[in-house]
């Protein structure tokens, strides 16, 4: 009988943490968000336009209620040409 080499079973540690936003299907890898485009991504960006006007608290951003991220208004401003983002 031939004798059969076992694929390597990675180890619980090794294994990529994925969790997703019931509310917005929002995406972090190992704790780094990515935009659906499969771009990092700021979750900081993510509450500024998104997390912190649902009002929901099961949105899972560790960064909602911060204001230090880009806002809807910031990006209309710069599509204006009125401020940089």
């Amino acid at each position: 009988m031939k004798e059969r080499k076992l694929k390597h079973v990675p180890s619980v540690e090794n294994r990529i943490v994925i969790k997703q936003c019931p509310l917005c299907a929002a995406r972090w890898l190992d704790d780094q968000f990515y935009w659906a485009t499969g771009k990092v991504g700021c979750p900081h960006d993510l509450a500024g336009l998104l997390c912190n006007d649902n009002g929901d608290e099961r949105c899972i951003n560790p960064c909602k209620g911060s204001t230090s991220g880009q806002t809807w208004e910031q990006r209309r401003n710069y599509l204006n040409g009125e401020s940089n983002v």
